[in-house]
């Protein structure tokens, strides 16, 4: 036997509850996985919540990324055996002791790398590679702005973007976030509740904006990031908790024929190359020490609720793992 957490219809934390049921049998294609650690993300909340459609009409298992052992392989499976490491992100599915996962969306997992670290960064840690590589590919030199700079995603993307020789600009709620980003890669915080960051980066960049603005936010801080980018400059909006950024109009862009992306990551994992890829140039400089991945919050997997509570009022800083 295994059990999942599961939603049993789109509301608030009182519809998350804990359901015994079989171990899964991997398909063909597939392998089942044990969870070792399980990582939280506030496209768990999203989909908890209604504001992405649900793939099924009721009893949604949640959460986007997991490490574990692989326990059983399905027919068809070939390089990966029984015992071995891995991790892997898809939406949905992984609060929960066991799962099985296509093969094409599981990577090897280097001894060297704990599982709670891979948990950790398997949807965060790549969110922030395209993010920079892909969706933006910033240059050494240039300046961007990046949003909730001491998030899971954040804390990632400020040391990845100083080893890239990008000058970074991050925005925080409160005095020890903004200390927390500082140490993470950022050349300059601003802290929205006493800050205007439109005014910082102008300061910071003699007039002139950020070459691309990294929005996670959405509604409260979209039509800034606008005024924050140069002329030709690119607004990346990749997450919306304070709600859908629909408030900008194609005529905002208008001020400096900017560009504006809304990237998934699921769009790139779904290119078996481009996740290897991915993932091993993430592991590697997780393994170098160039990026190191913050958990703030550990909890078992039956306390799920405490974890998205914890998430979505921005009470935490870098990443929550559950255990099962």
């Amino acid at each position: 036997m295994s059990y999942a957490i599961i939603a049993r219809q789109p509301g608030d934390t009182s519809v998350l509850q804990r359901v015994n049921r079989p171990t899964p049998t991997p398909g063909p294609g597939s392998v089942l996985i044990r969870h070792e650690a399980i990582g939280v993300n506030f496209i768990d909340i999203y989909f908890r919540q209604g504001e992405y459609p649900w793939p099924v009409n009721k009893a949604l298992v949640l959460g986007s990324e997991g490490a574990g052992i692989v326990e059983a392989i399905g027919d068809g499976v070939t390089g990966v055996s029984k015992g071995q490491r891995v991790a892997y992100t898809l939406p949905n599915g992984s609060y929960s002791t066991h799962r099985a996962v296509p093969i094409e969306h599981v990577v090897a997992l280097p001894d060297d790398i704990p599982f709670d670290i891979a948990a950790a960064v398997m949807l965060k840690g790549l969110t922030a590679y395209y993010l920079i590589h892909d969706s933006y590919p910033a240059q050494r030199g240039e300046t961007v702005l990046f949003h909730a700079a001491a998030g899971g995603v954040g804390l990632l993307a400020g040391q990845w973007l100083a080893t890239k020789g990008v000058r970074a600009i991050g925005t925080a709620g409160g005095s020890e976030k903004v200390a927390l980003a500082l140490g993470h890669g950022y050349e300059a915080v601003c802290d929205y509740q006493t800050q205007d960051f439109v005014g910082l980066v102008k300061e910071l960049t003699d007039g002139k904006g950020v070459a691309a603005a990294f929005d996670s936010v959405g509604l409260a801080t979209v039509i800034q990031s606008v005024e924050c980018l140069t002329k030709f400059g690119t607004l990346v909006c990749f997450g919306q908790s304070s709600g859908a950024p629909d408030n900008l109009r194609v005529s905002h862009l208008a001020r400096g024929s900017l560009r504006v992306t809304r990237p998934s990551l699921f769009h790139y994992t779904a290119s078996r190359s481009w996740l290897q890829k991915a993932a091993a140039e993430l592991f590697d400089m997780i393994r170098r020490g160039a990026i190191k991945a913050r958990i703030d919050l550990k909890l078992p997997l039956e306390q799920v609720a405490l974890a998205h509570d914890a998430l979505s009022g921005r009470k935490t800083t870098g990443c929550i793992i559950l255990v099962p």
